[in-house]
């Protein structure tokens, strides 16, 4: 072989080997934003739940827990096949290319459509909605495992501010207002039982007098974000 053509082939392998730990670090990357954002649990609330609340509570707990170990064995499989591959340049374009597109679409940076739900979260005379209530309800939606999340058509990241500026909640630096449409897409099960569950967000909030709905499509269409993913503390 000769040097120009080894340089050619090291050269290649070594833009594979970048590209697979790009990706590895976004998956591992996405998965510590999906557990860091899950709420504790509240411990007083546990101790007024009923027995038949809390084996329901327990069943949903389960079946989260039996998921997100079933994608971090999946993530691992995905690893083991790119050092497995990373021989074979033509191979390993074509699952790179593909594990590319995926990423993009965990990271938000593309339009996305599927099953889900769709709330409809409104100020009323005396319960106006804070950021707070928003970023509570997002908590809920990850940890029942949705895959993608918006607000007033706003994508939610794991760059997302919300936050209250005056009479406004401002998401991705664009003020919005009420009402409130999240939409969220994952399974319809897990996504309506967490916010079902008697004592849930839907009961709380109704109890509390807030006006909020939920329904849900099956062909819900989320749009990508439109904001610059920056690392601005990482060294």
């Amino acid at each position: 072989m000769s040097e120009k053509n080894k340089f050619k082939l090291d050269k290649s392998k070594l833009a594979i080997s970048i590209t697979i730990f790009i990706i590895c670090f976004i998956i591992v990357y996405v998965m510590c934003i999906q557990f860091k954002t899950v709420d504790k649990i509240d411990v007083a609330e546990i101790e007024t739940m009923r027995e038949n609340d809390l084996r329901e509570a327990l069943a949903n707990w389960k079946e989260q827990y039996q998921e997100t170990d079933k994608e971090l064995k999946t993530n691992e499989e995905r690893i083991n096949e790119y050092q497995n591959r990373i021989e074979s340049d033509e191979e390993a374009g074509e699952l790179l290319q593909d594990e590319l597109e995926n990423a993009k679409m965990l990271l938000g940076l593309t339009n996305v459509h599927g099953t889900g739900i769709i709330i409809t979260f409104t100020d009323n005379n005396d319960k106006y909605i804070l950021s707070e209530d928003l970023l509570k309800l997002i908590n809920e939606l990850n940890s029942a495992g949705a895959e993608a999340i918006s607000i007033n058509n706003e994508r939610i990241v794991s760059m997302t501010d919300i936050v209250d500026v005056g009479e406004f909640i401002v998401i991705n630096n664009k003020r919005i207002t009420s009402p409130y449409t999240i939409k969220a897409i994952g399974d319809l099960t897990y996504l309506q039982s967490a916010l079902s569950i008697k004592n849930g967000f839907l009961d709380e909030y109704q109890t509390n007098g807030y006006t909020i709905s939920m329904k849900t499509d099956n062909d819900v269409v989320i749009d990508k974000y439109e904001g610059k993913m920056t690392l601005d503390y990482v060294k």
